[in-house]
């Protein structure tokens, strides 16, 4: 374990930073507030998962401003933004990059130089991830997991802070390639966003048919992150905590013994130890936004329907009694309750 990762959170540097991690949140949803009108709770997921330094795929039909939620954020942290706008035709190469051939006019010396893709930016949006083929989407969940890409003989890192937010349309199904749960599992949350109020929806017709809003005004630097994602890993999280946490993930399993009779009979397929590591990590995260030093059980249950939903799978049992992932989740987190 590294020396950073075992220093105790009560040191004054962490201290400092703790109270600047909250005062930066507030300033980071204000200043996505100018430009997004409502979804406090998916802006809270984006935070978190991004202090968690996880990848998250937002889920929802469009015109629900998913692609100008991510700009912002971008904007609002002062990084490199990509965006791929993921289409059938779409090859590997165009997301990660290519070699291409150039001459040395001076010497007649042909060779190969790397043209970086989109891939090599700090947060990258994949725009409707599921139209590209399984090729494709390979190509950018190898990136999300190694942190790096391999071009011919060579490997190049992906400098920190990197992210991927992913969107997916729920509703047009014609054309697309869905994501196996193997490759699902590769993102720490599903958030999905909803309908605006009706209160929401006159504002954004209101705002958005005005005078052009102000440029978005950078408020946290990629070093002051990748800062305060080492203080998030340096959160302790007490060992009740943990059990906690892994005991959820292991009751989503149909085969494990001690499995409610919920997931025995609605269940193919439950949550791996990923989702384990994420709602302890999803949990420090919520702490340190919040300026607890520490997390408690709460922060496991907020986070648990983002971590757990896109990784358990219903069966034909739980399809034809009209059962999806996120009923089950809820069931299995609120029965979570009893235990404490």
């Amino acid at each position: 374990m590294e020396a950073s990762a075992a220093r105790p959170i009560d040191a004054d540097r962490d201290v400092e930073l703790l109270e600047r991690l909250g005062e930066s949140r507030r300033a980071l949803e204000d200043e996505i507030a100018r430009r997004v009108v409502g979804q406090s709770s998916i802006v809270e997921g984006l935070l978190t998962a991004i202090l968690a330094d996880g990848h998250a795929l937002l889920v929802g039909v469009p015109g629900l401003a998913k692609t100008l939620l991510v700009s912002t954020l971008a904007g609002a942290l002062d990084l490199k933004f990509s965006r791929i706008q993921f289409t059938p035709d779409l090859m590997p190469a165009d997301i990660t990059g290519t070699e291409v051939l150039e001459e040395d006019r001076s010497t007649g010396r042909r060779v190969f130089r790397f043209l970086q893709g989109p891939i090599f930016g700090n947060i990258v949006l994949a725009d409707e991830i599921n139209r590209a083929p399984p090729k494709t989407q390979a190509a950018l969940l190898q990136a999300m997991q190694e942190r790096s890409v391999t071009a011919g003989n060579d490997t190049f890192e992906l400098a920190p802070p990197f992210f991927v937010l992913a969107t997916q349309n729920p509703i047009e199904q014609e054309g697309t390639y869905p994501l196996p749960e193997a490759q699902l599992d590769r993102f720490m949350f599903e958030l999905r966003i909803g309908y605006p109020s009706r209160e929401e929806e006159e504002r954004v017709a209101m705002e958005t048919t005005g005078a052009p809003r102000q440029a978005v005004r950078p408020v946290m630097t990629g070093a002051e992150l990748c800062e305060l994602q080492g203080l998030v890993r340096r959160v302790p999280a007490p060992p009740s905590l943990v059990a906690h946490a892994v005991r959820l993930v292991r009751s989503s399993r149909p085969e494990d013994p001690e499995a409610p009779e919920t997931t025995r009979t609605l269940v193919s397929w439950g949550a791996g130890p990923r989702a384990s590591q994420y709602l302890v990590l999803g949990a420090k995260a919520r702490a340190a936004m919040d300026g607890r030093g520490v997390p408690d059980l709460e922060d496991v249950k907020a986070v648990a329907p983002w971590v757990l939903r896109h990784r358990v799978v219903p069966n034909f049992q739980a399809e034809a009694e009209g059962r999806d992932a996120e009923s089950i989740v809820g069931e299995l987190i609120e029965r979570s309750r009893a235990w404490t």
